[in-house]
């Protein structure tokens, strides 16, 4: 059904002859032939080591109206993934000297209402701001509604339908948030907020003059070549080779599962494996940026002490240990996406998984790929 692309190079330390690379490779086929069999959509899978990859295959479709195979190169939303993308812009506007991290967010967003407790744009990277989640705004987000939020209606005077079915532009939503009162005070525990990563990217906009698209794309996409990356905020634009996102309904068939809001700093980010390679490489050999190493640094640094599950947060990065090893990790889950990136420095090996079924059990499928190549070793 598919043109496969399964790269089954020598593993280096890992994987001495072709003949072990291939049964590696035909490994990780096996745990996905369910997907193969049912002509279902799937995931793009790469693993890295050592600045290329190892293995690259798109399992199931791309897009099941046209029958178009995943062949490891679609465009994919990244959804929360996008989170460290956005703290590297932040992180930019730092190291020009443009913002201060330990500032208050009301010196650079003046239109925010007064939250009556100082909110640093640190503590909005390691999410330790006291903001809280779409939950604030929205009577159906994951079914729950959080005591203090705003009662956002629909045009029909419904409870706000975040996903597909309301809509609110960029700047209705900044109109909202701005809004929005604090979950809980700044600098007591790491509580995640999407909203804090939204107005980081109307921090971004307001200090640059530029909108986060383009002042990524210009300070962080261009430099490392990244061609089929971008923060996408406009709804109806055409996005070339993109998966397309499914669910299944109630009855088990899948449906089309895409969202139709486009505010981006929390997520927003499309991108493929080719680029994520070069996103990952940059951790190694860092290219952006005035002082590229300095950089780094400070965007592999935890953000707080605070830990949710035992792992930290470093600007857009969970920080712990995955099966005994050092690990930076991000998922991301959003209407027809279900994104997974973590790296290991000290091996220099890295899985992404870009699936565009939400209906798959992605954390265990990702576990099995994991303990298959450490259990390699």
């Amino acid at each position: 059904m598919q043109n496969k692309k399964t790269f089954p190079f020598i593993l280096g330390l890992f994987i001495s002859s072709t003949a072990i690379a291939s049964e590696f490779n035909d490994s990780i086929d096996k745990i996905f032939s369910s997907i193969e069999q049912q002509n279902s959509p799937g995931c793009n899978v790469g693993l890295i080591k050592e600045g290329s990859f190892i293995h690259k295959t798109g399992y199931g479709l791309a897009n099941l109206e046209l029958n178009v195979p995943l062949d490891g190169m679609q465009v994919h939303r990244m959804a929360s993934v996008s989170k460290q993308f956005t703290a590297m812009a932040v992180l930019l506007l730092a190291e020009e000297g443009v913002i201060d991290l330990d500032a208050n967010i009301s010196t650079y967003l003046k239109e925010l209402n007064d939250y009556g407790e100082i909110v640093t744009v640190r503590s909005m990277l390691g999410h330790y701001s006291g903001m809280g989640d779409y939950d604030l705004i929205a009577g159906s987000y994951e079914g729950k509604k959080a005591k203090g939020g705003i009662d956002l209606k629909s045009v029909a005077g419904n409870d706000f339908r975040l996903g597909n079915e309301d809509y609110l532009t960029i700047k209705e939503f900044y109109d909202v948030v701005k809004t929005v009162p604090l979950a809980l005070k700044p600098e007591q525990k790491l509580q995640y907020s999407n909203l804090a990563y939204f107005l980081l990217s109307m921090l971004v906009e307001e200090v640059s003059g530029k909108s986060l698209r383009d002042y990524a794309d210009e300070k962080i996409f261009k430099p490392l070549d990244m061609t089929n990356t971008f923060f996408s905020d406009n709804p109806v634009e055409i996005v070339k080779n993109r998966a397309t996102g499914y669910k299944k309904n109630k009855e088990g068939n899948y449906i089309t599962d895409m969202t139709n809001l486009f505010w981006v700093g929390d997520g927003g980010l499309h991108t493929n494996l080719d680029d994520l390679l070069k996103w990952d490489q940059n951790f190694y050999t860092p290219k952006v940026g005035k002082e590229p190493i300095k950089l780094m640094e400070l965007m592999n640094k935890q953000n707080s002490s605070y830990e949710i599950s035992s792992k930290v947060y470093a600007n857009g990065q969970f920080v712990g240990e995955t099966l005994g090893r050092k690990s930076y990790a991000h998922g991301g889950g959003w209407l027809g996406a279900s994104t997974y990136y973590i790296r290991f420095p000290e091996e220099k090996f890295s899985l992404v998984m870009l699936c565009n079924d939400v209906s798959l059990k992605a954390g265990t499928i990702r576990k099995k790929i994991l303990e298959l190549y450490f259990n390699g070793k």
